[in-house]
């Protein structure tokens, strides 16, 4: 009876050991806590800024139209100056000297002129009493209009030598501030080399060089925004131009913004230029929900039902600060691991906030 009884207890202990069994503690292991999102696709506009600086939308390259050495320059970079406001002379000795001899061959031609018409007179008074001849009368015309020819082209050329003379001067053609100087006195200047750049007075426009990739892909819209460095409130502005070229030197795209409004901004000042695209719908993502499959971006997808995870590769779109959107491989709805995605593995059961029980 005793040996039936030990025999009892024994198989009872065996029965309490296999309930204590590893893999049945295992299989009560609870599922890993994680957070999650879900997929949304919603409209965003992202920005882009740039920095610029103010320049004039209209500038002149003044230059002398004749040659010369360089006896006077009446301005400096940073000058305000008027219209026709004199800026350098050049040596003029030369010039004056066309003149007087332009003026000399004028008065010459013009004593022709006067003798050709007396001696035509005389030609026709006498053909009118039947003294001359017709072929007489005919040449005293002819050479009354060879001198009265003679006469323009001295003219003519008291006009180019009176020019001459006065390109001597350089002027400037409009109210502006100078900013740019090329030449000193005692230089010799040639027949259109830059002597100074003029800025003038007017519309003023932000110049920036923005990389290439900016103007890529996206639109953008037409308002820009421009802050000085210095302070101030922002200016509104629009794109005038875009550079058709790229700078090969530095891979990017010049763009010119008109300042609307015409405000009263300095020359040269440094600014900041903010523009935004064109709002478009798309699914955005933080950054701890990135993963990496065969070194490409992945994120964890949740399966609602049975709560197991997946791994999925992604095509991502743009980065942003604590973002990234996805251009494909998830679809609006689905749940995505958030946060927790270092120690989970493909099949596990995860739990989450807002799950159904």
């Amino acid at each position: 009876m005793r040996r039936i009884i030990t025999s009892a207890l024994l198989a009872s202990s065996l029965l309490s050991l296999a309930a204590c069994n590893p893999r049945d503690e295992a299989g009560k292991k609870e599922a890993r806590r994680v957070e999650t999102v879900v997929v949304k696709a919603e409209p965003v506009s992202d920005s882009v800024s740039s920095t610029g600086e103010i320049r004039a939308r209209v500038q002149s390259d003044l230059s002398f139209r004749v040659s010369g050495r360089i006896i006077e320059r009446l301005a400096d970079v940073g000058d305000r100056v008027k219209a026709g406001q004199v800026l350098a002379r050049i040596d003029a000795q030369e010039q004056k000297a066309d003149v007087e001899v332009a003026r000399a061959t004028f008065l010459s031609a013009q004593a022709q002129k006067t003798q050709a018409q007396q001696a035509y007179d005389r030609q026709e008074a006498l053909f009118a009493t039947g003294v001359t001849t017709r072929s007489a009368l005919d040449e005293a015309r002819e050479a009354l209009l060879r001198a009265r020819a003679s006469v323009e082209s001295a003219r003519a050329l008291v006009d180019t030598a009176n020019d001459s003379l006065a390109q001597t001067e350089l002027k400037a053609d409009a109210d502006g501030v100078i900013t740019a100087r090329n030449a000193e006195v005692g230089q010799i200047a040639q027949a259109a080399q830059l002597i100074f750049t003029l800025a003038q007075d007017g519309p003023r426009d932000v110049v920036v060089n923005v990389d290439q990739s900016v103007l890529l892909g996206r639109p953008i819209e037409e308002g820009v925004e421009v802050r000085l460095l210095s302070g101030g409130p922002a200016i509104k502005a629009t794109v005038r131009e875009v550079s058709p070229t790229i700078d090969t030197s530095t891979g990017t795209v010049r763009v010119k913004l008109g300042l609307e409004g015409a405000p009263e901004v300095r020359l040269g000042s440094p600014v900041v230029a903010t523009a935004h695209y064109a709002p478009i719908t798309t699914i955005q993502l933080p950054w701890s929900a990135m993963t990496s499959q065969a070194g490409k971006p992945a994120v964890w997808i949740v399966d609602p039902k049975t709560h197991a995870v997946s791994i999925r590769p992604v095509d991502v779109m743009t980065y942003r600060s604590g973002l990234f959107s996805v251009q494909s491989g998830v679809t609006p709805g689905e749940i995505v691991v958030s946060n927790g995605t270092k120690f989970i593995s493909d099949g596990e059961i995860v739990a989450f906030d807002g799950e159904t029980k």
